[in-house]
């Protein structure tokens, strides 16, 4: 009977692990306290299963700057999760995947502001747009692309 249940236990195991799988720390977002796209890239997080912590800043330049993201990968809000810097709008499955991979890096970046991305929806319109792996000397490399 012990035999049994000891295995029955085992194998109802992965049945009791619910929720999502990433990161137990909250990703922080500094944003602009004006800007709504921001926002929208905070409840994609939030629906993606992220926890979400958001300190408004008139200045991310600065912040940036501080976590060693390079100015010309600028989006408009920074965020840290785990050790890695996340610039602009990043959609939450390349979080996911810079989660799971865990490479030696600064962080990933969406620079500007591209019409398709998460927070940037705007009807059926899709710009093309890629997601840059930055290293800690600040060189980057294609994470992932979306087509138009």
């Amino acid at each position: 009977m012990k035999r049994r249940s000891f295995l029955l236990g085992i194998a109802a195991t992965p049945i009791l692990q619910t929720g999502p799988s990433h990161a137990a720390a909250p990703i922080h977002v500094y944003k602009n306290p004006d800007c709504g796209c921001c926002s929208a890239w905070v409840d994609h997080l939030k629906a993606a299963g992220f926890t979400v912590q958001v300190t408004e800043s008139p200045d991310t330049s600065s912040l940036r700057k501080r976590f060693g993201m390079p100015e010309r990968l600028a989006g408009c809000h920074t965020a840290t999760l785990e050790g890695y810097v996340l610039e602009g709008h990043v959609p939450a499955a390349d979080i996911k995947r810079l989660l799971a991979m865990k490479p030696q890096a600064l962080g990933l970046a969406v620079p500007g502001m591209p019409v398709g991305s998460p927070g940037m929806e705007y009807g059926d319109r899709r710009d093309p747009y890629k997601v840059l792996l930055v290293d800690r000397t600040g060189r980057e490399r294609v994470f992932a692309s979306y087509p138009g």
